[in-house]
């Protein structure tokens, strides 16, 4: 295995190093007023070793101030699964045009100022702008994810739920500039932007690979590319190696790809299984789901890669007798309307990477029979009782003392 960054660091200095990595992967604008940001002093202490950590291994630039870092990653590309929780795609539309109205703002404004010019904006942009609850939701939900990303602050007011409240808004110009990392200048559609955005590191394939371990927790080899699926299985076992000294992630190689998961589950903004009605009506529905499907030959019918066919009435199927079965055990709210249900159960399976669309509805990848439940034992088998132990004979020994009568 080749040298990394780390290599030349004191035990304890590559553990910290470590640490600074794991923290930008999992907040790539990290400040010292936002989430970890007591860490922001030792990612400065380390900010030579971590530029040649992410260079090297991912391709990635790495920017530290004394005031905030940031990682600018590659774009998921046409991967949809990864957005903002809760940003809509007319909130992503806001979003954008609000960056580009604050380029000419200045250090402050008024909300009512902010929202007027983000509108002008979005008809110059052809965009039809119908100020009702949905759009002002869209605007909203815009405006708070620069808030939580400390490009916003609430000077005096707050951005309220329906932007019609009055609030001065500061921008923090420095950190205004750090958001964007896909070329704009270069770009000359939409598609283009997202195509240049998410292109592979100077290193091509070992780039583009690694930084789908890193960044997804599933990676299945007919998902790659022909060229990315051979380097992998080449170099498995190395980049396990790699991954665990650099980032704390534990691989498990298997037949169809590579799964890479956080032992401390720091990395992870997602969990399945989880407490929520919808997760739980998700994992109860899979091994229902996987049950194999028999030819006329009593053949079970499986596919080259692994995956699982499942049709969408098959999948309302599942749902609607769990809900049935068990009517106590869900949110009434969320099972009240059953097509929204199955889209919900879908949408966090494709976000897990555990379901992909199809032409026949879904196919569910090789990795969701991991929790496919197994029965502890046979409650029919009965069990032998355990031979009883036989008294040791007690017998003589050089040091037993001979009782004389």
């Amino acid at each position: 295995m080749s040298g990394t960054a780390l290599d030349d660091l004191p035990d304890i200095d590559a553990a910290n190093a470590v640490r600074c990595a794991r923290t930008l992967l999992r907040r790539p604008l990290l400040r010292g007023d936002g989430p970890d940001g007591e860490l922001l002093a030792l990612v400065y202490r380390h900010r030579f070793v971590l530029q040649d950590l992410f260079a090297g291994l991912l391709g990635y630039r790495l920017v530290v101030e004394r005031r905030f870092a940031r990682l600018y990653k590659s774009g998921p590309g046409v991967d949809d699964t990864r957005g903002v929780p809760g940003m809509s795609p007319r909130a992503y539309a806001y979003l954008a045009l609000t960056l580009a109205v604050l380029t000419g703002v200045g250090r402050q404004t008024l909300l009512s100022r902010l929202v007027s010019d983000v509108r002008s904006a979005a008809v110059e942009a052809g965009i039809e702008v119908v100020d009702d609850v949905v759009d002002r939701r869209a605007l909203t939900a815009a405006l708070r994810h620069l808030v939580s990303l400390g490009v916003l602050h609430e000077t005096e007011g707050q951005v309220g739920a329906d932007v019609q409240t009055e609030a001065l808004i500061t921008i923090d110009t420095d950190l205004l500039g750090q958001l964007l990392t896909g070329p704009v200048a270069e770009a000359d559609s939409p598609s283009r932007l997202v195509e240049l955005a998410a292109r592979p590191g100077p290193r091509g394939v070992e780039h583009a690979v690694r930084r789908r371990l890193v960044e997804t927790p599933l990676v299945l080899y007919a998902d790659l590319p022909p060229e990315q699926a051979d380097w992998l299985r080449r170099n498995q076992r190395k980049e396990s190696v790699l991954l665990e000294k650099c980032f704390g992630l534990y691989t498990e190689s298997r037949l169809e790809g590579v799964l890479a998961a956080d032992p401390e589950d720091y990395l992870t903004d997602m969990y399945f299984p989880g407490s929520s009605t919808v997760a739980r009506l998700a994992l109860l529905a899979l091994p229902s789901l996987l049950e194999l499907e028999y030819d006329e030959h009593d053949e079970p019918i499986t596919r080259p890669d692994g995956r699982h066919p499942v049709s969408p009435a098959r999948l309302r199927e599942v749902c609607d007798q769990l809900v049935d079965d068990y009517p106590a055990a869900w949110s009434k709210q969320i099972v009240e309307d059953p097509d929204k249900l199955v889209v919900q159960v879908t949408k966090l399976l494709r976000r897990m990477g555990l379901a992909v669309p199809c032409d026949e509805g879904w196919l569910l990848a090789p990795a969701a029979h991991r929790w496919i439940p197994e029965p502890d034992g046979d409650p029919e088998r009965e069990v032998a009782a355990p031979a009883p132990i036989e008294p040791e004979v007690p017998s003589w020994s050089l040091f037993d003392e001979e009782n004389v009568s």
